[in-house]
């Protein structure tokens, strides 16, 4: 650091764009080890001009290759700097180095400026050695946690295009592949950031993931490799089974998805199962959308995060697409739909003991069809369901046997979940 100041105290016109390297280094190691190619890719747009890295197989983080970027995202044709440690072969740099780096034990970073270095090439080329230098990925620390600045910028529909597709970059994504945006609640008694790191880390894999706190939610900015699968669909149900592992996971003496006896609550409470092994974690998906764009899929993500409960996994997250015309009720005022009498009778249930149990039972009962379902989905004896939907069931009025009793018992708890978010 000592070294960095004094750099800093000879470029008096450069130092405010010295501090913007600094910050932007280190926002990107924040979460700890750098994926090769998100660093050489934001590097290159940072800089303004193709940078690269070359690394042999026995270095730490063993990719044996070399990745290289232009300014505006796209990879070029891999390849190291003429004589550079890292080169193999005939594998060379297009364009002329204006700067390398060495790596330890083997490899290097550099920059293709035509023209010749610029005043900060120097500063850029450490920091990314640095960077590049990092033994790989900790688990404590999944490198998923972005700069908010970054992705309020990406999310934003007022940000001029250009400003968007820079911190695209910035954040290792491509301004070209489609990507879907999570909005994440963490409940009463949770971090939403938290509860974002920890579902997407296990519901994710093989997409580039990046989270950060947006005021009371977390936003998540989920782009599928090239050639990947990245339905809303799919991702949902990668979530929904991450909830699931985490329910298992977290009820005190439960092992193997037994089933409590029929008084047991959820979470190991005595006769209620209010409180979720998630913590009230809840996911709203939205649908895919142009990088550009994001802000379509960030809406679209609010509003399933508002159809979405905080029992079992399987209301947790809610896909757009999934909701279908349903989407329209969250059009509907709040003030019309808590006065529509199956909206009361939910609220007066919620409210007493126990109510909260219940109307996870009639959630789960709604979408399985099935009691002996929807207890396996709650981890709790078919016969404590049972007693949770007579008491569900005397609220609302009707049979849940009958379809079209269940369709309005759904309906009314869409409605009630719209109501209940408006008050939050």
């Amino acid at each position: 650091m000592k070294g960095l100041l004094v750099r800093l105290s000879s470029l008096d016109a450069d130092a405010a764009a010295a501090v913007r390297v600094i910050a932007h280094f280190q926002a990107l190691l924040g979460g700890g080890a750098v994926d090769p190619e998100v660093l050489v890719r934001s590097t290159a747009a940072l800089a303004g001009c193709p940078a690269g890295l070359a690394r042999p197989a026995e270095a730490p983080d063993r990719t044996g290759r070399a990745v290289r970027f232009g300014p505006d995202g796209a990879e070029l044709p891999c390849g190291g700097p003429p004589g550079s440690a890292g080169s193999s072969g005939p594998v060379r740099a297009a364009g002329p180095e204006s700067g390398v780096r060495s790596l330890a034990p083997a490899g290097c970073v550099w920059l293709e400026r035509t023209g010749g270095p610029g005043p900060l090439d120097d500063l850029v080329l450490e920091w990314m050695a640095l960077a590049a230098g990092m033994s790989p990925p900790r688990p404590a620390r999944p490198p998923h946690v972005a700069d908010p600045a970054l992705v309020e910028t990406v999310l934003s529909e007022r940000e001029a295009v250009e400003d968007r597709v820079r911190a695209l970059r910035l954040l290792g994504l491509s301004p070209e592949r489609p990507l879907r945006v999570v909005a994440v609640s963490g409940g009463r008694d949770a971090d939403a950031g938290v509860e974002a790191v920890a579902l997407l880390a296990r519901g994710v894999p093989g997409a580039t993931v990046r989270i950060a706190a947006m005021d009371a939610l977390a936003a998540v900015l989920v782009q599928p490799a090239e050639g990947g699968a990245g339905t809303a669909g799919e991702l949902a149900r990668g979530l929904s089974l991450a909830a699931a592992e985490r329910v298992r996971g977290r009820v005190p003496g439960r092992t193997g998805g037994a089933a409590p006896r029929a008084g047991d609550g959820e979470c190991g409470g005595p006769g209620d199962g209010t409180r979720s092994p998630v913590r009230g974690a809840r996911f709203g998906v939205g649908g895919g959308a142009a990088p550009v764009r994001a802000h379509v899929s960030w809406a679209e993500a609010r509003t399933a995060l508002r159809f979405a409960g905080a029992g079992g996994p399987g209301e947790t997250v809610v896909d757009h697409d999934a909701l279908g015309p349903l989407a329209l009720l969250a059009e509907v005022p709040a003030d019309r739909l808590r006065a529509d009498p199956g909206v009361r009778a939910l609220t007066a249930l919620a409210a007493r003991d126990g109510g909260g149990s219940s109307i996870a039972a009639l959630d789960a009962f709604c979408r399985t069809g099935s009691l002996r379902r929807a207890a396996a989905e709650l981890h709790l004896h078919h016969s404590s369901v049972a007693a949770r939907l007579a008491r569900a069931q005397t609220a609302l009025g009707g049979r849940l046997r009958e379809p079209d009793d269940r369709l309005r018992a759904r309906l009314a708890l869409y409605a009630w979940r719209l109501a209940t978010a408006a008050d939050e």
